[in-house]
């Protein structure tokens, strides 16, 4: 069931239990546990009361009301490994490990909790008193879905699962449910109607087809969850916004933001992208726009957050800007009003400036047109210019999303391709007088030598011999191969550089294009 524990965890429950405490593992952790999944983060619950816990552990704080103590740790991980590759920082419970054969580093935080009970919840966030409890029961009782009220310790001589709830079951059946009555769970912390399609769209495996065998949501949870949903309103924008970036960034993200919907609590999260529930579109589609964009999101292939709302709100602007009907619909300047929009939904979730600012401009230029036959060069260097180099790869990666979303069956198709290609060609420029280390004003400050063509055919030449021997690129060494070099006639320097760039150039080119699968 259960067989290995971070030594730094046994070490703290097994210290609380010396003093003649209890002490378990507890929560989500269990859960990952019994899915044999590596935990994020590892929570313990104990009858200690904070002071006492701070007494056994001086590297602690406690700064809250909530009976949770921190416990500093040396930093480790259930799948750290030693210096030869064997598995490191793992317990089976029982057997006796020296911490010291241990490989850590820095520290960690680990949490470890009074069991309590909670009052009333009069905001649907916050309980109007906390108190201290020596049942452990009474803890897990207070817990948000079964499958987060399991505990796991030391208990009659042994480690065991302590689960009141079921929860053990429902992780067997891949059923999400409520401790208790749901509503009364979802009034206590309205953040907890979100939290269960999180859950789901996180534990649920999206290549398993067969419903039944997949994740579900109990009835009864998803109804509460539908009869609750206005309750959400009360919770604040950052707690919002983290779920749902837990959501985009899980397996499932499109069935994610479709739960969102159904359980009607996605209009209390992002109405704007329920605009498009309906609205048909022209030839280049076969979804509606609001499928279109949960496809678009699903397909995206980054695994970047900022870019992941860029697929999704990608045509977020096109109910607004829909003209006509049918097959011949327009849906002009749309990616621009897409942008603003989306600029407002992401400062509204209080997303950081930096995601807002680089999710915006993806939608903004999402539209970019690029033939093969018609887009030159110059072109491909003003889009570069407008998005940014740093910015072109998460912009193919909408692009494809967008594609792909369409129902269109090559997410990449050869002039997607050729414009990578492009992109390459014309923001590497392998052979230019850029690379080298020095400009054309070290000549003229640094040798005297007089602003004209023959600063040109100097550069040239000692770029040609870069070419050949890279290690000549330093300030010190080029200085003094140019001070000889400029004793030569002009002709004869371009004669020089003429050759050997044409030659670097051609070859360049076609590792770019084979790189590229273009011709």
């Amino acid at each position: 069931m259960i067989n290995k524990i971070p030594q730094p965890i046994v070490n703290i429950i097994e210290t609380l239990q010396k003093a003649s405490f209890e002490a378990f593992v507890v929560g989500g952790c269990v859960r990952d546990l019994l899915l044999k999944r590596e935990p994020k983060d590892w929570d313990i619950t104990t009858n200690a009361i904070p002071e006492k816990i701070m007494r056994l552990f001086p590297e602690s704080f406690y700064e809250n009301e909530f009976g949770t103590v921190g416990v500093k740790v040396e930093r480790f991980s259930a799948k750290s490994r030693t210096g030869d590759g064997s598995e490191a920082m793992t317990h089976d419970p029982g057997s006796s490990v020296d911490s010291s054969e241990l490989k850590i580093e820095k520290y960690d935080i680990i949490e470890v909790t009074t069991y309590r009970t909670e009052g009333n919840y009069e905001d649907n966030r916050h309980p109007t008193d906390v108190h201290f409890t020596l049942s452990l029961e009474k803890d897990l009782a207070r817990r948000d879905f079964t499958i987060n009220a399991l505990a796991y310790g030391p208990q009659d001589g042994d480690w065991k699962l302590i689960d009141p709830f079921s929860g053990a079951l429902d992780i067997e059946r891949n059923v999400i449910r409520t401790v208790g009555n749901p509503e009364e769970r979802f009034n206590e912390d309205a953040l907890r109607l979100m939290r269960a399609i999180r859950l789901w769209s996180e534990l649920r495996n999206p290549k398993e087809k067969e419903s039944a065998r997949n994740w579900r949501i109990e009835d009864a949870t998803l109804r509460a969850i539908q009869k609750l949903a206005k309750n959400l309103g009360s919770v604040s924008q950052e707690r919002i916004r983290d779920e749902l970036a837990k959501i985009i960034l899980s397996e499932s993200p499109m069935e994610g933001i479709e739960m969102l919907h159904t359980a009607g609590l996605l209009r209390f999260i992002i109405p704007e992208l329920e605009l498009g529930v309906g609205i048909g579109q022209n030839l280049h589609h076969t979804y509606t726009v609001w499928e279109h964009n949960l496809r678009a999101l699903q397909a995206c292939p980054s695994k970047k957050l900022d870019v992941l709302l860029a697929a999704l709100l990608h045509d977020v602007g096109k109910p607004a800007t829909k003209r006509g009907n049918g097959y011949n619909s327009t849906f002009y300047n749309h990616d621009h009003v897409g942008a603003q929009i989306t600029e407002k939904i992401l400062t509204r979730l209080r997303f950081p400036k930096a995601i807002i600012k680089k999710a915006t401009l993806l939608v903004d230029n999402h539209l970019f047109y690029y033939n093969v036959d018609e887009v030159t060069e110059a072109s491909v260097r003003r889009l570069i210019k407008r998005v940014g180099l740093e910015n072109m790869a998460d912009l193919m990666a909408v692009r494809i999303g967008d594609r792909l979303g369409s129902g269109v069956p090559k997410g990449k198709p050869y002039k997607l391709r050729h414009l990578e290609y492009m992109i390459d060609k014309v923001s590497k420029d392998p052979v230019s007088v850029k690379m080298l280390a020095i400009k054309g004003t070290d000549l003229i400050e640094g040798l005297k030598i007089k602003a004209g063509p023959q600063i040109g055919a100097i550069l040239d030449v000692l770029l040609a011999e870069t070419i050949e021997n890279p290690s000549l690129n330093t300030r010190e060494v080029l200085l003094k191969r140019a001070s000889v070099l400029k004793e030569s006639p002009i002709e004869t320097l371009r004669e020089l550089a003429k050759e050997k760039i044409e030659e670097k150039r051609s070859e360049d080119n076609e590792q770019i294009k084979k790189k590229h699968w273009v011709e």
